[in-house]
């Protein structure tokens, strides 16, 4: 399984600045004031990308990124046969419009990456399908680089994350992968059942629960603010890293529920003030630009500072990350490609263009 959680530790004593070649001393790194999912806590200063030599991935994460390329490959077997012929001219570019679109790319975002292609076939003189086809996975790249950074845990103690989307989105199963990863690493995870809407959606939480050895508050028939306002005090009480809170499924047009997720964050925060550190939307990837629209009803009624996108497999097709990457850029912490608990990972904005153009 690929690690991208290291449980917080205390910062190591400052060594003396070890000599280089020349004589003069190496600067000290300082250590960094929280854990990144996804790096390790007090790393060095990574070298610069224009420099850096290229890392092969894990044999795990390599592994994962080839369940990912066959979730996607039928849009990327349409979008790389648009690049296919032997020139570059208006009819490509007509067809690879489509070809966004039918990836759900959206509107907007089709618009943005092929004008932006058109530019550079022009100044760069790129007549080669292959080389404008290299052009558009660096294009796709930047796009999605801003929805790329680490979920950082253990700046709070416990770092409290409500957890929201629509039934059917693989939302309470994501809850219990992520907490596999987070105990797996030695964090302290307390569960919050405060999905009360859904039937069975307290007894599926406690099987993850029992699966991950991790504690549950779970009351039958209780208010879902309720749970939260206890689960909270006791994640302080207890000295827990992580509370996961799962809150029940419901469409961004069912109003009175919205309102009561804006509850459940409210009483959260008179057990902490400074929670919710983290508001995550579980989005299903075969929603196509649906997903778009919850993204931004959610971020409107909760203020979203993370996704997870799920189900990137089967008849996902992918381009809706570049929707949301034009239209609603918050961060995509996990991307899902099946139901196994290996199957979350963090997302990588190149890995994701790469498979999507392969």
């Amino acid at each position: 399984m690929f690690s991208f959680f290291k449980k917080k530790s205390p910062p190591a004593p400052v060594a003396a600045p070890a000599a280089v070649p020349d004589g003069s001393a190496a600067p000290v790194q300082p250590a960094a004031a929280g854990t990144q999912i996804g790096s390790a806590l007090a790393a060095p200063v990574p070298v610069p990308d224009a420099i850096a030599a290229p890392v092969a991935p894990k044999p795990e994460r390599q592994k994962w990124l080839d369940r990912l390329k066959a979730g996607l490959g039928k849009t990327a077997s349409s979008l790389s046969g648009v690049f296919g012929g032997n020139k570059v001219d208006e009819a490509l570019f007509e067809e690879l419009e489509s070809a966004l679109l039918m990836a759900d790319a959206g509107v907007s975002a089709t618009q943005f990456l092929t004008d932006n292609l058109r530019k550079k076939a022009k100044s760069s003189n790129l007549t080669n399908p292959v080389a404008l086809k290299n052009q558009l996975i660096a294009d796709l790249t930047e796009l999605l680089q801003p929805l790329q950074k680490p979920l950082v845990i253990g700046q709070q103690t416990p770092t409290v994350i409500m957890v929201a989307g629509v039934n059917g989105a693989g939302k309470t199963t994501s809850i219990g992968k992520l907490t596999r990863h987070l105990s797996e690493e030695g964090a302290s995870v307390l569960l919050a059942a405060a999905d009360t809407f859904r039937a069975a959606a307290r007894e599926q939480l406690s099987i993850w629960a029992d699966r991950n050895t991790v504690e549950i508050i779970s009351q039958a028939g209780a208010d879902p603010a309720a749970v939260s306002f206890d689960a909270v005090s006791a994640g302080k009480a207890r000295g827990k890293d992580v509370v996961l809170i799962d809150t029940a499924g419901r469409l961004p047009t069912q109003l009175h529920l919205m309102e009561e997720l804006k509850k459940i964050k409210r009483v959260i925060q008179k057990a902490d003030v400074s929670a919710p550190h983290e508001v995550l939307l579980v989005i299903d990837g075969n929603t196509g630009q649906n997903a778009v629209a919850q993204v931004k009803a959610f971020d409107d009624a909760l203020g979203l500072t993370g996704l997870i996108v799920t189900k990137l497999d089967g008849t996902a097709k992918g381009g809706v990350l570049a929707a949301i990457a034009r239209d609603r850029p918050i961060p995509v912490y996990f991307i899902g490609v099946g139901e196994q608990l290996n199957e979350l990972e963090t997302f990588n904005a190149r890995e994701f263009a790469q498979a999507l153009l392969a």
